[in-house]
């Protein structure tokens, strides 16, 4: 009897840590948990960094050939010519890496930290199955994370580029964001106009909040007050079918001294029989002279005139 009650007990204790804690994560299926990360703005709200792309390294320790795993393995592209890597693909976690002959590999398309380390996993384990035993242990680091976030108000680039002119740089005719780069933790942060923010060169999820906490205060200040209205839709604009400038054009007046006066047509003659002044070779005196320039100008006085 004792040892049941000691069992009922350890179970309904794992039931109440399972309660406060949620349910546990499973190692060989793949979440979502980690995806989206939210950080505290400092004024009583939060902001959320939605991570798009995670890429990472992984070496399996063992030769490969590339053309055996590319003939025998399904959902994978090899074109030496083009690139010396086989490209494989998975459904679940959704994933895709590049394997090289050396037997390092590279796992991008994840979208947290958990479904990285499932994909490597199972890339190896495809491998194990086709022939090529990697080692025990995978050098599985992540090397890059990149994450967006939407601050949620329009952001004065030429102002923070000024005031934080070794941090960032900002250059609207090469590209319309601001790179700011942090020292620590050692991000990039491409800021928009519109509020926008891609965070990336993130090794670790904290590094993500951290650089975001660190630079919004500065996005903060520099917040735009008012925002200029879309060009053509102010007090002028016509609206109605065909409104707008067009319409505004069509609708104004048009003014008498606006006329461009038409010119009397310039006679030219017989071009094959007309020489200096009108009297070439086969020529006679009856043949009309060309039009040149001070007659041209007198033409244009004239009609300017009237």
């Amino acid at each position: 009897a004792a040892p049941s009650t000691m069992e009922a007990s350890a179970d309904a204790q794992q039931d109440d840590q399972q309660r406060q804690t949620g349910p546990a994560l499973s190692q060989h299926a793949p979440n979502l948990a980690g995806s989206v990360l939210e950080v505290p703005d400092g004024f009583g709200g939060s902001l959320l960094i939605r991570i798009q792309n995670m890429s990472s390294t992984a070496d399996l320790g063992v030769r490969l050939d590339l053309k055996q795993i590319a003939l025998r393995c399904r959902n994978t592209e090899f074109n030496p010519r083009r690139f010396a890597a086989v490209i494989m693909r998975l459904r679940e976690p959704r994933a895709t890496a590049l394997l090289f002959s050396s037997g390092r590999m590279v796992v991008t398309g994840t979208k947290s930290s958990h479904n990285s380390s499932l994909a490597t996993k199972k890339f190896a384990y495809i491998l194990e199955r086709v022939g090529f035993q990697p080692q025990s242990y995978i050098d599985f680091k992540v090397q890059n994370i990149v994450g967006t976030v939407d601050v949620g108000f329009p952001i004065r680039l030429e102002g923070v580029v000024y005031a934080h002119p070794t941090f960032s740089s900002y250059e609207p005719e090469l590209f319309p964001g601001l790179i700011y780069r942090l020292v620590q933790p050692r991000v990039v942060l491409l800021i928009f106009v519109s509020g926008k923010v891609v965070i990336t060169g993130a090794k670790k999820e904290e590094d993500l909040v951290e650089g975001l906490r660190k630079v919004y205060p500065v996005m903060l200040e520099f917040r735009k007050a008012t925002v200029s209205p879309v060009p053509g839709k102010g007090s002028n604009f016509v609206a109605g079918e065909g409104g707008g400038v067009a319409a505004a054009a069509a609708a104004a007046p048009v003014r008498p001294h606006c006329q461009v006066p038409t010119l009397p047509p310039i006679v030219t003659g017989n071009v094959a029989s007309l020489g200096k002044g009108g009297r070439g070779r086969g020529g006679n005196k009856e043949t009309p002279r060309v039009r040149r320039g001070k007659d041209l100008n007198n033409t244009f006085e004239g009609h300017l005139e009237v």
